[in-house]
């Protein structure tokens, strides 16, 4: 049987022999009692990479990102977060159903919020008036094809929150994509952030996992918010064991999927039927517009070609780059979607 082209997510990564080794080897011990020395190296370590006190292990990052939510507000407070981001569109609405908060959304450009819209949707004194208690960023951006925000930007947007006393929150399940295609260290993308959340499981090809980092204060509290919502783990080191791997032999190489997403992108351009902003393609996402025809029946095509896609809305396909796919995998894809849109072999 051909191989199947997973071009879905890079959350189908599997884990590498080094990380099946260290689940297996695994020091273990109970971590709510914050006994599991492997889960206690991989929070210290993921602090450290971000710059921040401590770490917090947890599901997910949408777990991630509602515990330092409710860790940052109070019940009543306002959000503010992007007209397109994570924690606005894919999250549930769990800080809505758990907070009692409200995520108030100001346009974004490539992922970068609009500035003007921030501050014009700050909140001031008013009894009519929520409190503003949040500003969160997503970086790299999902619905923005993995636009990856710079050091500038993600300071600029931290000096505005902290210019109205505002905590501001990282969303940052890509982030280290961002640090490489920006070559430079994650730490200094963050360095103005209060907290920060970050996925294993994503690019860093771990099962399963992500990690909150921020001040001790901030992880005390956060800890208890993630018992609140059911994430107090016990032997929990299994889970840690492949992210510490990850955070030692995974993230140089982020810049492979960077540069097979170009491919990608460059080869599908080339195709009569398809949108594609070559100038957009920074990391490891692609997102395109299928002119001729459905994006569904596109990408029900294409699975029948051994490539699987996401069909994502408004006529468009995401694809992401990942280990476990290489250069000729890509290649392949290009192929595949020639056959598909019956478009004669290019050069």
């Amino acid at each position: 049987m051909a191989r199947t082209i997973d071009l879905r997510s890079d959350t189908v990564t599997l884990p590498t022999p080094a990380m099946r080794e260290a689940m297996y080897r695994a020091e273990l011990g109970d971590d709510v009692f914050g006994e599991d020395p492997t889960v206690n190296r991989l929070e210290e370590k993921a602090a450290e990479r971000m710059g921040k006190e401590a770490g917090l292990l947890v599901a997910s990052g949408t777990q991630g990102n509602l515990v330092a939510i409710l860790s940052h507000t109070n019940r009543g407070d306002e959000v503010i977060a992007g007209d397109l981001s994570h924690v606005l569109l894919y999250e549930v609405a769990g800080a809505a159903a758990l907070g009692s908060l409200q995520v108030r959304a100001v346009p974004t450009v490539r992922g970068m919020l609009d500035l003007a819209a921030v501050r014009a949707t700050i909140r001031g004194e008013n009894v009519h008036y929520p409190k503003t208690g949040l500003i969160v960023v997503e970086n790299t951006h999902n619905r923005h094809g993995g636009a990856a925000l710079s050091v500038d930007q993600m300071r600029s947007i931290g000096d505005l929150a902290h210019g109205f006393d505002i905590p501001f929150h990282v969303d940052g399940a890509r982030i280290f994509n961002a640090a490489i295609a920006h070559r430079v260290p994650v730490s200094e993308l963050v360095a103005n952030a209060d907290s920060v959340t970050f996925c294993l499981s994503k690019g860093l090809s771990c099962p399963i996992g992500s990690v909150l980092c921020g001040s001790h204060e901030f992880i005390r509290k956060a800890r208890k918010y993630r018992k609140m919502v059911g994430g107090g783990m016990r032997q929990a080191g299994i889970m840690a064991a492949p992210g510490i791997v990850a955070l030692d032999e995974m993230v140089d190489r982020l810049a492979e999927d960077h540069a097979n997403a170009r491919i990608l992108a460059e080869g599908l351009a080339e195709l009569p039927g398809l949108e594609v902003d070559l100038a957009s393609v920074q990391t490891n996402l692609l997102i395109f517009r299928v002119r001729d025809g459905s994006a569904d029946s596109f990408a029900a095509a294409l699975a029948q070609e051994g490539v699987r896609c996401g069909s994502i809305g408004d006529g468009k396909i995401r694809m992401v780059t990942h280990y476990g796919i290489d250069a000729e995998d890509v290649r392949e894809a290009v192929r595949a979607a020639q056959r598909v849109m019956r478009v004669p072999a290019l050069r």
